[in-house]
């Protein structure tokens, strides 16, 4: 007994199932989380280190080096990556995607921890954390004000929005970009030090005598007891001014004699503005494993609960926001989810002619879309754009099942039957091919949902969404959907007017196709060389289309990181960044942008005053006529047009693509950095040469300009000035030396030292310091230093604890990513020696490893199937009947995008597995029904003939509802319409093909290969005519039995 049959016994039963369905998937639509994408993060643990004064090298060797091996042996480590710079070393240790992110931190930390006596006394104890070190910020939040200072704006976003938006839940961090902080600022006059006699330690010990915090203790009576403050911290810059340094000859000389003092910033050397004005900038760094579009709408609540506490006056932009892009895509991918289900109804109800008929469908489509939900929670998946969009070509899909079960019973209807009868006998006899085209769809997402890395993470949701939607969709079609045509349809029930309009198309229809197959019959062997040539056609078709990892999308921002020469001050940055300000407003004028925000000095600190970050936020999809795409081929040889910086134009990236690189990432490995010099600028010299890359460049530049000071150590020892002297004075007046705190308002803020800005600008300026020699002399620096000009690199980067170059390019209009890293291949194998270590980061690894995955996860789905459908068949040739279709799917998708101009990305990819699925449907429904003809008695031909010909409308019906549940996709627009045209065009191009010419091919191979099967039957024929008349059958070569 199958489940239709007792549907239709127990029609109450059937409509409970259907009832519980909804119910419980609504109930679990409830509770699915909401994300741009399926939780692929990578678990990220970083560790952060500051050691002041040290030089890049310095860091590398001390600290870098250090954690490195001590973190190296934890399990589950996929990669180990680190960069030193001036005063900080940053380790980024990725896990494989199945080790628990907290599990890994407390690893990390307990493996710090143990390596903390191996690093400098003076170095600051390392941070880990569980984010990525060189994460950026999914939202910024920007304080903007006529009326206050950038001191003022910061000092607001410290003390009323940091701690706030810091405890949203999911948030990392919180940056500061711009950041003024107040603090108390000693400007040494190195002259009126020397014409008094004072150097800079005398200075920072009056300071330090002067502005102290002690406990007074307590006063106690018999009653009473009274506790004693003694009050000598100091405030305000005239408290500063009034201290007093020395005592001369009876005079005293302050503070204020050899020095400014101001409130002034803590560090100036950063700004962030945005639509040209200044401002201070917060930059939300959501956790590794975090969801975008929860912390962005946690922290937006949040500001809007402070903003009526806010000064007069202070406004908060959003200047970059990513989860605008997330909302807006689901959103679309919702919208599409509806098309797709008004026009597969649609073509129900033109094939059916029938509004009776048109709703059993209409109705198993939503109950088994809403039922998968409960399946998709189970899970423990979100509801994502991979998810729904599983779920819009789902649509397509969970009809087939109840069109082929409608469809045998309107025809049984239609030939005379009782309608219960036809309803009954119908769906059992369908029963067997709804179960096999199931499990063949199902199967196809086995391999792919397996797949380790991020690729099988990406697409196993997408995977589970439609095996489980399908899955639910047989439920329904061998239960909902008999009860409904055994209640609800009746002998022509059909529209009468539309009978009379469509029957002459579907009967000529019909004679048509029975007359092209009996021909083609009679020449089985030309149709088939026919579809083998078309299939062959892929291979030149696959050679031919472009290859990238994932298609650039309108994430409706355009970023111009800009970088100027090294050595570069912030106020040269400045004055080129307001040069490209300038070069975007048009943009906002005409309405296309909405926001211009630049960062200048990066968003970390310390500082690169060299560097900055131009953010031209545009106005919401359906507000404008130009896409980011064309904004950003515009941009881009107009910024590069401006002399004195190097500044371009990129589309942010997606998925693999941390931060704002480059989508061509190349690593050279090697032992030395000297080494890998010379192999750089080996690749880089070819590289420049490629047409299609563009701004080749890497990540170390040894051009950073250094003043190097060496002592005569023997010298200062004789003059008794000691090295820690000479140290701690340059470092005060030609750097910025934190001597003390003051209280202002309740909140704790730096005194500096440092020497004014008019002496601390060439070499002589820091030779002519003084310092006290033992016998109380004042000596200059000139006496015990040598100042030596050169160049050195800015920071040292490694991977997987080998030192390691990253060349970077931008493409060419017209040239992927895969032509772009084939060339890169191609001048490493020609230029480098056998010794030299490659590899790839960001996007260029994840497309390397995504395409070998899915390769071989298209070959895995292609085996599953076929041993599926061969367990089903009980037969090894039935399924090569049946998966004839796939070469021509492939050829129909591969088709369609090269028409389209579109890329082999890894929604296409997917798309052409899914493929394998989806036509071998078609041949399912022709082969088995062959098999039961001829299970009755019909030959071959005839038998192939009849199921061809019986089975053209609902092949037609299904692969037409597959076709348009995917149009919605292929004529995507707005947020994410590239990858959702991606999916959609091959879904098309492969079905339109595939279905066209496997309607001849698939009979064509049945009559050739199918006279060397049995039926399936005729095994459990022989061995219950046995058990009925108890007369064992000789086998033909045996021997009589001997007489006795």
């Amino acid at each position: 007994m199958v489940l239709s049959d007792v549907s239709i016994k127990r029609p109450v039963f059937a409509t409970v199932m259907s009832l519980l369905l909804i119910v419980l998937g609504l109930a679990s639509f409830q509770k699915l989380p909401v994300r741009e994408l399926p939780d692929i993060d990578p678990p990220i643990v970083s560790v952060s280190t500051t050691y002041k004064g040290a030089s890049a090298p310095v860091v590398e060797n001390q600290i870098t080096e250090i954690i490195e091996s001590a973190v190296a042996g934890i399990e589950g480590i996929k990669t180990i990556s680190s960069s030193s710079r001036d005063e900080r070393s940053q380790v980024r240790i990725e896990f494989r995607l199945s080790r628990p992110v907290d599990a890994a931190a407390n690893d990390v930390r307990d493996r710090v921890a143990r390596a903390l006596n191996r690093l400098p006394e003076t170095a600051d104890p390392p941070v880990v954390a569980k984010v990525d070190g060189d994460a950026r910020a999914i939202l910024w939040v920007m304080l903007t004000s006529p009326r206050h200072s950038g001191m003022e704006l910061t000092d607001i976003a410290r003390t009323l929005l940091v701690d706030r938006l810091s405890v949203v839940d999911g948030v990392a961090s919180v940056m500061i970009s711009g950041e003024r902080r107040f603090a108390m600022r000693i400007w040494l006059d190195r002259r009126a030090m020397a014409a008094r006699g004072l150097t800079v330690e005398d200075v920072e010990q009056a300071i330090r005598r002067e502005n102290v915090e002690l406990p007074g203790g307590r006063l106690e009576s018999g009653a009473r007891e009274f506790s004693v403050r003694t009050d000598t911290r100091l405030s305000t810059p005239q408290q500063f001014r009034n201290i007093v340094v020395s005592r001369s000859g009876g005079a005293q000389v302050l503070l204020g004699d050899i020095a400014r003092v101001e409130i002034g910033p803590e560090d100036d050397r950063g700004e962030v503005r945005v639509n040209r004005e200044n401002a201070v900038g917060l930059g939300i760094v959501r956790q590794s494993k975090a969801n975008t579009l929860s912390v962005a709408n946690g922290v937006k609540a949040e500001v809007e609960r402070l903003r009526p506490v806010l000064p007069e006056g202070v406004k908060l932009i959003y200047g970059y926001d990513e989860s605008l892009f997330v909302a807006q895509s689901i959103d679309e991918v919702f919208h599409a989810l509806f098309i797709a289900l008004a026009l597969v109804v649609g073509v129900i109800f033109i094939f059916l002619r029938s509004l009776r008929a048109t709703l059993i469908p209409a109705v198993a489509i939503p109950v088994s879309i809403i039922g998968s939900f409960v399946v998709i929670a189970a899970m423990g998946f979100s509801l994502n754009v991979l998810t729904l969009l599983g779920l819009v070509l789902a649509i397509g899909l969970v009809v087939d099942d109840a069109i082929v079960v409608l469809e045998n019973i309107h025809r049984r209807i239609e030939e005379g039957e009782e309608v219960l009868y036809a309803a009954f006998h119908g769906a059992r006899q369908i029963a067997f091919a709804v179960v096999a085209t199931t499990l063949v769809l199902i199967a196809v997402f086995v391999p792919i949902s397996f797949l380790e890395g991020q690729t099988g993470r990406l697409f196993s949701e997408f995977g589970f969404a439609l095996a489980a939607s399908v899955a639910v969709s047989s439920i329904v079609a061998l239960s909902l959907t008999p009860m409904m045509c055994s209640k609800l349809l009746r002998p022509h029930s059909a529209d009468a007017r539309l009978v009379r309009w469509t029957e002459p198309v579907f009967g000529g229809m019909n004679r048509g196709f029975r007359w092209l197959l009996e021909r083609c019959l009679r020449a089985p062997i030309l149709v088939l060389a026919g579809a083998a040539g078309l299939s062959g056609l892929a291979v030149l078709l696959f050679l031919s289309v472009p290859k990238e990892f994932i298609p650039v999308e309108d994430r409706g921002v355009v970023i111009i990181p800009t970088t100027g020469p090294e050595g570069a001050t912030f106020a040269y940055m400045r004055e080129h960044v307001r040069q490209l300000e300038d070069l975007v407003w048009p943009y906002v004028e005409r309405g296309d942008a909405v926001t211009v925000f630049a960062s200048m000095g990066g968003f970390q600190r310390p500082a690169v005053p060299n560097t900055a970050n131009i953010f031209l936020r545009l106005a919401p999809w359906k507000e404008r006529s130009v896409k980011q795409q064309e904004i950003t081929r515009e941009l881009f040889p107009k910024v590069q047009a401006i002399p004195g910086v190097r500044a371009f134009a990129l589309n942010p990236g997606s998925l693999g693509n941390r931060g704002f690189q480059p989508p061509v990432q190349f690593v050279i490995q090697g032992p030395d950095y000297d080494t890998l010099v010379a192999w750089r600028d080996a690749v880089i010299e070819r590289a420049r040469q490629e047409p299609g890359l563009l701004n080749v460049d890497s990540n170390f530049r040894e051009t950073k300009p250094e003043m190097r000071v060496d002592i005569d150590r023997r010298r200062a020892a004789d003059l008794g000035v000691s090295i820690a002297t000479i140290g701690r004075t340059i470092e005060t007046m030609m750097g910025a030396r934190e001597v003390g705190t003051y209280v202002e308002r309740g909140q704790e803020y730096k005194v500096i030292m440092q020497a004014e800005a008019s002496e601390r600008v060439t070499p002589h300026d820091l030779q002519n310091i003084l310092v006290r020699s033992a016998s109380g002399q004042l000596i200059p620096l000139s006496a015990l230093i040598t100042v030596t000009e050169r160049a050195r690199p800015q920071e040292l980067r490694r991977e997987d604890r080998l030192r390691a170059i990253t060349i970077t390019a931008s493409l060419a209009p017209g040239t992927s990513l895969g032509e772009a890293l084939d060339r890169m291949d191609r001048i490493a194998a020609e230029v480098l020696p056998a010794e030299a270590r490659t590899t790839y980061r960001g996007q260029s690894l994840e497309f390397r490893e995504s395409s070998t995955a899915l390769y071989v996860s298209f070959g895995l789905a292609l085996l599953i199937v076929y041993l599926v459908l061969a367990a089903q068949f009980e037969s090894f040739i039935h399924p090569f009947i049946i998966l004839l279709s796939t070469p021509l799917a492939v050829t129909g998708g591969l088709l369609a995008i090269w028409s389209m101009g579109l890329s082999l990305n890894i929604f296409s990819q997917i798309a052409l597995v899914l493929l394998i699925g989806l036509m071998a449907k078609n041949g399912i429904l022709v082969v088995e029904f062959a098999n039961q003809l001829r299970e009755e008695g019909r030959s071959v031909r005839e038998a192939v003939l009849e199921a061809s010909v019986a089975r053209l409308r609902p092949i037609l019906m299904t692969s037409i509802a597959t076709i348009l549940g995917a149009w919605p996709l292929a004529d995507a627009s707005g947020a994410g319409a590239e990858s959702r045209e991606a999916l959609g065009v091959v879904i098309i191009g492969g079905m339109v093909l595939s279905t066209v010419i496997t309607l001849f091919a698939i009979p064509g191979l049945y009559l050739l290969l199918a006279p060397m099967t049995r039926p399936i039957g005729e095994i459990a024929r022989r061995l219950s005519a046995y058990e009925t008349t108890g007369v064992r059958p000789a086998h033909p070569h045996a021997r009589p039995a001997p007489a006795k």
